[in-house]
């Protein structure tokens, strides 16, 4: 089934075409904690990601994103970029999913919102 899916639609890992690309011109550069694997040509020109899973651009972590857009010619594994200690670790965009923030009071969540700083009116 996984064979059918990767042969028919783009968005389940890497097409055939990708692959036959990535096997003929591709070389590994490394691979991030997702399981994501990073690739460029031999000359370095270009450079991709084939997706573990779901291809959705906002699971590739800012690290690689950097190099994948050359804003840096080394990758992650290479040299690594210092992260402050306040930086939160990288979270996919969960924005139209189950998953996604949903504060108190909003239609979405099943119980009703709780307030402590507001007093209904009612005339006297």
């Amino acid at each position: 089934m996984k064979i059918l899916l990767r042969l028919l639609t783009w968005w389940n890992s890497q097409t055939l075409g990708t692959q036959i690309f990535t096997w003929r011109k591709g070389q590994r550069v490394g691979e991030d904690a997702q399981g994501n694997i990073f690739y460029q040509t031999r000359d370095g020109k270009r450079r991709w990601v084939i997706f573990n899973g779901e291809s959705e651009a906002s699971r590739v972590s800012p690290d690689w994103h950097g190099w994948l857009h050359f804003t840096w010619d080394q990758p992650p594994t290479a040299a690594a970029l210092a992260h402050k200690p306040w930086e939160k670790p990288h979270l996919e965009n969960l924005t139209g999913s189950a998953r996604a923030y949903a504060p108190a009071g909003s239609l979405r969540r099943a119980a009703p919102a709780r307030r402590s700083d507001y007093e209904a009116w009612s005339p006297e």
